[in-house]
């Protein structure tokens, strides 16, 4: 098949994925591919290209496929490293097409407009999969096998430099259909000691990372056949709903999930990568008896030892061990339903006023709504644990750690299903790095509210020098006047000062057609009954 050039190439194969929304900024080094997106699908001028592959990544979560950012070449590449490293850290498909200069000053050295030093190695080191068009006729082919390579499993970004005299070019396209990676099968030998190990449990519990979130329903079958825990990981999250009264959920790190843990006599994970925030920088003990299961070979005994390694899919595998389940002691179900219950309790009392922030959201958000949710106390504190999630794709959190993400994944997410209300939970140091994006927000227009959270400054890095440091040191930041910035973007703008105004501001901004900023004044609404401080070790503590 012949095209004009290759932003139609582009858009055939976007079509071919299922792709309707794209997220970039317009460049002369990838004009021909934005013009031809923003002429049959929809094109998302973002203010910044760290936030065209955020937007992308979250658009792919919540939809549980993939998303496409575009970014131009040299500096634009370079500034969407930083979320190509969030979307290789959680393992999330993207596929990044960005433009290179022309095909004869490659390499030249000779400071060409946008050139930068290796650009492919760049990206290859941020990515799953990076490759360079290099002819008119291999277009087509290298954008369907980085979409293959981002969606095979584990997932990651997947980035296509296209220098601009090759997209402007007429292209020879003949689609054929990407050979599939197989999804590994457990060995039949350790599959059947897990099951036999499994058989024998008394006390089991289950991990549940975001390996399992494509395995939900063999996940809760499990858990309901053996009565055991499920704990989780932050990406787990809502692989089982977690009303579910055996889920305790992102909890293992309290003082009743290391109980639990240690009196359980056989752990199972599912495709989870013990990040060290989740494991209190890996001091959290785990029982002698583990059975992991991992689609990611690397990952098998990589943090914590398992005394049966299971290489293979999780529903597969899953669904092989079912028949070997057995009841667990009814006491011990019965105590980990008490443990779901205090540990919310506990979390729930310990964030005083916030909790009817929590509560309230919780009440007016569908089930399926998304909540992204940048890297600020709110989220570390409840937001990724209280706040009840239901289904994989409505977790949207950047997993790698890094601030002032959440209002792009908000916006992405919130674009992925228009009919559907989205909520981005920000504080104002993560807003600021990102604070254009706004004006995307006032420009697109989704259904979203925007909870900023505004302590004036860094709060989480705060509350560490003011219990381990003699003085405080760049956490202390100028605050925008929101009203007026909401103001000024012509964003609807609301106010949480008390807990008691926290139900009808929420239930008011969720209920709208549009973007929404309600700003949480936290000086006015009162501090939790204990400072939020990470899970990292400080020397001097």
């Amino acid at each position: 098949m012949r095209y004009d050039h290759g932003g139609a190439l582009l858009v055939a194969v976007l079509k071919e994925l299922g792709i309707d929304t794209v997220f970039g900024i317009v460049s002369v080094h990838n004009l021909p591919l934005v013009e031809a997106v923003d002429r049959e699908l929809r094109f998302v001028p973002v203010r910044h290209e760290a936030t065209a592959v955020n937007a992308a990544d979250a658009y792919g979560r919540a939809r549980g496929t993939l998303g496409c950012a575009l970014t131009s070449t040299g500096t634009g590449a370079g500034n969407a490293a930083g979320s190509l490293v969030e979307a290789l850290a959680s393992g999330t498909s993207v596929l990044h097409v960005t433009g290179q200069v022309e095909t004869e000053f490659l390499g030249s050295g000779r400071g060409f407009i946008h050139e930068t030093k290796d650009q492919l190695g760049m990206l290859t080191a941020v990515s799953k999969y990076a490759a360079t068009v290099t002819s008119a006729d291999e277009a087509g082919r290298i954008l369907r096998e980085a979409a293959a390579a981002a969606l095979a499993a584990p997932g990651g970004p997947a980035s296509v430099e296209w220098p601009i005299d090759l997209q402007y070019a007429a292209q020879t396209d003949a689609p054929a259909t990407v050979a599939e990676t197989p999804a590994p099968t457990a060995d039949s030998a350790e599959l059947a000691a897990a099951a036999e190990l499994l058989a024998s449990a008394e006390r089991p519990l289950i991990w549940a990372g975001g390996g399992a979130c494509t395995a939900g329903p063999e996940l809760a079958a499990l858990v309901e056949a053996t009565g055991a825990g499920l704990l989780t990981s932050n990406s787990g999250r809502g692989s089982v709903p977690e009303d579910h009264p055996q889920v305790i959920g992102n909890f293992a790190t309290t003082p009743a999930g290391r109980t639990l843990l240690a009196d359980a006599d056989l752990l199972l994970t599912v495709g989870t990568h013990f990040r060290s925030n989740e494991t209190s920088d890996y001091a959290l003990e785990l029982p002698e008896q583990h059975i992991q299961i991992d689609v990611d070979a690397a990952a098998l005994g990589r943090v914590y030892p398992a005394t049966h390694a299971l290489h293979g899919d999780a529903a597969d595998t899953l669904k092989a061990l079912l028949p070997h389940a057995r009841r667990a002691e009814p006491a011990w179900t019965e105590r980990v339903g008490q443990v779901r219950t205090d540990v919310r309790a506990a979390l729930h009392d310990n964030i005083g006023p916030q909790a009817a922030i929590c509560d309230a959201l919780r009440a007016a958000l569908p089930r399926d709504a998304v909540v992204a949710r940048d890297v600020t106390i709110a989220s570390s504190s409840w937001g990724n644990r209280l706040l009840e999630m239901y289904d994989p794709k409505a977790n949207v959190f950047p997993r790698g750690g890094g601030i002032g993400q959440g209002l792009g994944m908000g916006i992405g997410a919130a674009l992925a299903d228009p009919e559907r209300p989205t909520v981005a939970i920000a504080g104002d140091g993560g807003l600021a790095v990102h604070l254009g994006e706004l004006l995307t927000l006032a420009q697109e227009r989704p259904r979203m509210t925007l909870l900023v959270f505004n302590d004036g400054g860094y709060g989480v890095l705060r509350n560490m020098q003011d219990r381990y440091a003699d003085r405080r040191s760049g956490v202390d930041l100028t605050t925008p006047d929101f009203e007026l910035l909401a103001q000024a973007c012509r964003l609807p703008y609301l106010r949480i000062a008390d807990a008691e105004d926290a139900k009808a501001v929420i239930d008011e901004a969720v209920a709208s057609d549009g973007p929404v900023l309600v700003e949480v004044d936290l000086a006015a609404l009162g501090p939790m009954k204990n400072p939020f401080t990470p899970p990292v070790k400080i020397p001097a503590a």
